[in-house]
């Protein structure tokens, strides 16, 4: 089962995946978003966990965005694919993803904040891809993670524009709580959840979340000092069930990635 859509054709290795639960239900959840409660907090204080809703707009969800063929930047509105975040670097122009939402060579661009067909940042074009040896080699899920250097837009670079989170590696799985955001491809706006991840295996970690379908493949793992400690890909690409997702462990190779990434001009 793989979270990237399948609505690009651009992007290689991509099959729909079946809708695990009914329209109804699905609208039941977003429903909860209506309460402050239903946005849990990245931390371990007071705040639901394993809740999915739609999050509110804010400084936090400004960071986090779609993706999108080039060619569709002109008509954003149900044509995004997988998720993606800005991350600090000191030349300000980056984003974090899943490795097999970047394979593909075709162009593309983000969209920071995304929501109802709208892009209230801009749409931000994609200049360089960095993608781990392992996974450009031999696809290796314990290499899924990616960065994209983002170019400028007149004059300025998007953490300029969004502000960003903080990516580190070396985090213990479940050391605290992560909050979880993405795009579905059934939906036009991001939805997230938060709970406590687990170890799936050294290199693996999961956790339990509902609904995140399809199009959330790249979505940041946030811990509650607003660090980027995993992202939704790795097993399976994402996972086979729409309810348990994972990512890889940051380790060394992640670090490594983001060294040459972060000095990218």
């Amino acid at each position: 089962m793989k979270r990237t859509s399948g609505i690009q054709s651009h992007v290689r290795h991509v099959r729909p995946r079946a809708r695990t639960r009914n329209s109804a239900l699905f609208v039941g959840l977003v429903l909860i978003a209506v309460t402050s409660a239903s946005v849990a907090s990245a931390s371990d204080g007071p705040g639901p966990l394993g809740v999915t809703a739609v999050i509110a707009e804010n400084a936090q969800s400004a960071r986090i965005g779609a993706l999108f063929g080039a060619d569709k930047a002109g008509d954003l509105p149900g044509n995004h694919f997988c998720t993606a975040s800005v991350v600090h670097s000191p030349n300000r122009n980056l984003v974090l993803t899943a490795a097999h939402c970047l394979t593909d060579g075709s162009d593309l661009v983000f969209a920071p904040g995304y929501r109802d067909g709208k892009a209230p940042y801009g749409v931000w074009q994609v200049k360089r891809r960095f993608l781990p040896d392992g996974w450009s080699k031999d696809q290796d899920e314990d290499s899924d993670l990616a960065f994209a250097v983002i170019a400028p837009k007149v004059g300025r670079n998007i953490e300029d524009v969004v502000g960003s989170n903080r990516f580190v590696s070396g985090v213990a799985t479940g050391a605290t709580a992560v909050t979880v955001t993405g795009y579905p491809d059934s939906r036009e706006v991001p939805i997230t959840c938060t709970n406590k991840p687990h170890p799936h295996s050294s290199t693996q970690q999961r956790i339990d979340c509902p609904e995140f379908t399809s199009g959330t493949s790249g979505s940041p793992w946030i811990n509650g000092d607003r660090q980027v400690v995993g992202v939704l890909g790795g097993h399976e690409q994402g996972g086979s069930t729409a309810d348990t997702s994972y990512s890889v462990v940051f380790g060394a190779e992640a670090a490594a990635l983001y060294k040459d990434a972060a000095a990218d001009p």
